[in-house]
């Protein structure tokens, strides 16, 4: 493709009419970017009914690209990929921004393979640098390093991690414009969506209360103690990377680099020492309890609240606290 003309382009995902929360996110990041460069910010929604597109300018948008049809009000891909795709041949973005969420993360490579330009994932952060260029910035090497990557094919497409930048603020007072577009159908190699089955949905980015295991966990039937308490204060069970990758639970509920990164009011640390990788997805938290065994842990430099010692001692004692205090505002 040739030299980026339409400026930054966002990607609206919406599920039932409901425009995702990472959506405005983006949104927000796409209009510094668009600023530091001189340029238009726009974004594409294609919905099955139900959005609102005049939201999408009320958070900064000053184009909204909108696609209605039935096919929209499912996650295929394919039909996804083929509007979009079209779309971008005819705008010609300089950049490409899409949410990192399972859909995105499914749908971005189809589109950059189609459009035979580049790809970074999982980015945490963007930004222009002192001459112009577009930096893509992304953890590696299991989140010990992070990666400054800039991409010469164009659009430069990058998916962007949920909860990593603010939202902007909604402006009712903000001008903008809605196009509506011709939907391609597609055709008969399109994929039919026989049945939507939702799973559970751990949202561990927009909890208020995370209770995080570690390596002090001794087996992973021992999470239920974990769920226990998260159940009484009404939050969210995470996790660090190690026992992800043990397979002791889903990923998920990993928090950290290559995880999630969560901003709850209250952060619980169960027997989690503290690498930088696990640190750097939930330090921002407003208050954080660190229980461990080791005095000398680093989870203790971040934490508000240390617990000096052994989870299956102190969280027993946490639940019986807590439900004798249920107990007496119920009596």
């Amino acid at each position: 493709m040739g030299e980026g003309a339409g400026g930054v382009l966002t990607f609206a995902e919406q599920r039932d009419g409901e425009i995702h929360p990472v959506s405005y996110e983006i949104l927000g990041k796409g209009g510094e970017l668009a600023d530091k460069l001189g340029v238009e910010l726009s974004t594409v929604l294609l919905t099955g009914g139900g959005s609102q597109p005049d939201e999408l300018i009320y958070r900064g948008a000053e184009k909204v690209y909108l696609y209605e049809s039935s096919i929209f009000g499912s996650p295929n891909e394919i039909a996804f990929k083929g509007n979009i795709v079209d779309l971008i041949s005819e705008v010609n973005p300089e950049i490409f921004l899409i949410g990192a969420t399972n859909f995105g993360r499914s749908l971005a490579p189809r589109i950059a393979a189609s459009l035979e330009t580049g790809l970074t994932a999982d980015c945490t952060d963007l930004k222009i640098d002192e001459d112009g260029r577009f930096v893509q910035i992304r953890p590696a090497f299991s989140g010990n390093v992070l990666a400054h990557i800039m991409t010469s094919s164009r659009p430069r497409m990058s998916t962007v991690r949920y909860g990593e930048f603010e939202e902007p603020e909604r402006d009712e007072g903000r001008g903008g414009e809605v196009i509506r577009r011709n939907v391609l159908e597609g055709g008969n190699e399109d994929p039919k969506i026989m049945e939507v089955s939702e799973g559970e949905e751990v949202r561990l980015e927009d909890a208020e209360i995370v209770i995080s295991g570690g390596r002090g966990l001794r087996d992973p039937s021992d999470f239920d103690l974990l769920e226990k308490l998260a159940d009484l204060l009404g939050g969210e069970v995470g996790s660090s990377r190690p026992l992800v990758d043990d397979g002791w639970i889903d990923r998920s509920h990993q928090v950290g680099y290559s995880g999630k990164r969560v901003k709850p009011r209250i952060y619980i640390a169960c027997g989690i020492s503290g690498a930088p990788q696990h640190l750097a997805g939930m330090k921002e938290s407003d208050f954080i309890i660190a229980i461990n065994s080791d005095p000398s842990a680093p989870i203790f430099d971040v934490a508000d609240y240390g617990i000096v010692g052994d989870l299956y001692g102190v969280i027993p004692e946490f639940l019986k606290g807590l439900r004798e205090g249920v107990d007496c505002l119920e009596e």
